[in-house]
């Protein structure tokens, strides 16, 4: 029987400013079909928006034109390696315009084609009168935006591909369609093929946020040696839709099954409903084996029909927002921060009235080095040396500006021990939030452009879809019993299981995945939807769901409410949740005393 057909993807990018090491270092070792790149977190469109209304030439990653592929062009000419970004941005045409200019300065044959039709901003008064709400809060849409950006799918890179482009520049599309993309056009998968789109979605998933995959913020961290050339990701993808990680030899980092798996579940919620305009996936049952050193197969995605609407992405400015830190040292620093930020906010108060001016529209505390994140967990008793972050919103740019200069002006009227090393002061910036919709595929006309021609694509299909047609698996109880007995240990979850967490909007999620099958039970009894909810109760606003992924022996939790606005609209120290999880690794969990022994926990 003849080998499948594979191909090798590497991911170069896994958001705007990620490291300029990424690409040369693929480009040396990856021995590549295809280099991909990610740059669109939701935020960032509204900051190209903000770019593209000062200059309108701008509003894509510059440097990804003016840096990376400046740099790399030859070598990717020389290897007939591809690319495929989603670098455009806001402005992708402007963006390919650049690029070819680049290409043509260079004296290379590379032809460049443009994904466009995922901007819908000049639509906005249409989808008012439709009467168009928030998916999740159910608002109304408010008086402007910033950017509103629907998610396209794989299809239309796949046929730009299939014209003959080099380089394929596209707006807004799910992160994981850059990926699926080249594997669309290399296997001639069909829009029906919903298992290997599945699993070309998440070969996209696990190496859209580059090094996360092969080694970086992993659980065991120790583990992941040489950081300073940490390796990036590249996934060998078959026509059958299986694929084996890996990373260049000789590059710092790992991948094993537990690296790979903590990206898998890295900012998803439910894991048998991972929507994307192509196709609905299933990662419940997915498998991963390791193969050899730092090679890890994937198997197991499944996928059923895309639904009949595509997700838009929306962001507008609410008011300003700013984030002040100073750092107090000595005898009850914690004790001073709290007081200076109770003097600061009331004098600033009154000064606002006194004006005129209304009051914040929100404020957030926070004393750093005490583990404030950690609420009533904290086991910070005395601290010697605090950072007080004081932040607030305000309608008012310079209402903020008033209370950076009364929190400036502590430093001689208030606490000793203040300092800190000077140096510019922060300035308010806007507040932008996110407005998250439906709108029916139909209405959005994906187009690609390439060497003067334009041509419309033929939107894939979908059906109506609903979470309760979906067969959840049948967990057994793998450890024998879920009552660890009378002789319980009491462990912490880090010694049962890696965690990764990370933000979708205002919500966040918790991914847990046991370091072996007999662990999962107790890490089951233990984890409950109310006693996670309780955990993080400090935090959580809303409600917490559980979904399993026995393929990974894994749990996934989706905290709803959790991250205090999330994005920029948030004030907290950690607005997109990057640190739940390694608090919940913190949580007590009770097991056998015989498995205890065994594995020599709890010791």
């Amino acid at each position: 029987m003849a080998p499948q057909k594979t191909i090798r993807i590497g991911g170069a990018s896994g958001f705007w400013g990620d490291s300029t090491i990424a690409a040369p270092q693929l480009l040396a070792g990856g021995k590549l079909d295809y280099l991909v790149f990610d740059y669109l977190a939701e935020i960032t469109m509204s900051i190209l928006a903000r770019a593209k209304a000062k200059i309108p030439e701008h509003g894509y990653a510059l440097d990804f034109v003016t840096t990376v592929m400046k740099e790399s062009l030859p070598e990717i000419a020389k290897q007939g390696i591809k690319v495929i970004s989603n670098a455009g941005g806001i402005n992708p045409l402007e963006c390919a315009a650049a690029l070819t200019e680049l290409i043509e300065a260079a004296g290379l044959d590379l032809k460049v084609a443009t994904v466009t039709g995922d901007d819908l901003i000049g639509r906005v008064e249409e989808l008012r009168e439709a009467g168009v709400r928030e998916m999740f809060s159910g608002a109304e849409m408010p008086a402007q935006f910033m950017s509103m950006n629907a998610y396209l799918g794989a299809f239309p890179i796949a046929e730009a591909l299939g014209r003959g482009a080099d380089i394929v520049i596209t707006g807004r599309c799910v992160d994981s369609a850059v990926t699926l993309g080249a594997c669309i056009h290399e296997f001639g998968w069909t829009g029906q093929d919903y298992d290997r789109l599945a699993a070309g979605s998440l070969a996209g998933h696990i190496i859209e946020c580059g090094a996360q995959a092969t080694g970086g913020l992993f659980t065991d961290w120790r583990l992941s040696t040489g950081w300073e050339n940490i390796g990036y990701p590249i996934v060998e993808v078959a026509d059958s839709g299986s694929f084996t990680v890996s990373k260049p030899l000789e590059t710092g980092g790992l991948v094993t099954p537990g690296t790979v798996g903590e990206q898998m579940i890295y900012e998803i919620g439910d894991p048998q409903a991972y929507i994307l305009p192509d196709v609905v996936c299933d990662f419940s049952g997915v498998s991963m084996k390791q193969t050899g050193e730092d090679r890890v197969l994937v198997e197991g995605a499944r996928g059923i029909a895309p639904t009949p609407s595509l997700k838009v992405s929306a962001t507008y400015m609410e008011g300003f927002r700013i984030g002040v830190m100073i750092s107090i040292g000595g005898i009850d620093a914690k004790g001073k921060a709290e007081e200076v930020a109770r003097a600061v906010l009331a004098r600033t108060r009154r000064l606002l009235a006194e004006r005129g001016v209304p009051d914040f529209t929100d404020t957030h505390v926070e004393i750093l080095g005490t583990e404030a994140s950690y609420g009533p967990h904290s086991r910070i008793t005395e601290a010697r040396e605090v950072t007080l972050k004081l932040a607030a919103r305000h309608p008012i740019a310079l209402a903020l500006s008033l209370l950076l200069r009364e929190l400036t002006s502590s430093g001689t009227s208030m606490s000793p021990g203040i300092s800190g090393m000077g140096g510019n002061r922060p300035r308010p910036s806007p507040v932008v939030r996110l407005f998250s919709f439906l709108i029916d595929r139909e209405q959005v006309a994906a187009t690609v452009h390439m060497g003067g021609d334009s041509w419309e694509t033929k939107s894939v299909s979908g059906e109506e879809f609903s979470a309760e047609q979906i067969v959840r698996p049948q967990i057994l109880d793998v450890a024998g019993a879920t009552d660890p007995g009378a002789d319980a240990v009491t462990v912490r979850l880090i010694d049962l299981a890696y965690a990764r967490s990370g933000d979708k909007g205002n919500d966040a999620n918790v991914g847990v995945i046991a370091r072996k099958p007999e662990y999962l039970a107790f890490v089951r009894s233990a984890l409950t939807e109310e006693n996670v909810r309780e955990y993080f109760g400090h935090l959580v606003e809303g409600h917490v769901e559980r979904y399993e992924l026995p393929g990974i022996h894994a749990l996934n939790f989706h905290l709803h409410e959790a991250l205090g606005g999330g994005g920029i609209a948030s004030l907290r120290n950690d607005p997109q949740g990057k640190a739940l999880a390694q608090m919940l690794l913190d949580y007590p969990v009770a097991i056998s005393a015989q498995l205890a022994a065994r594995d020599g926990l709890g010791a």
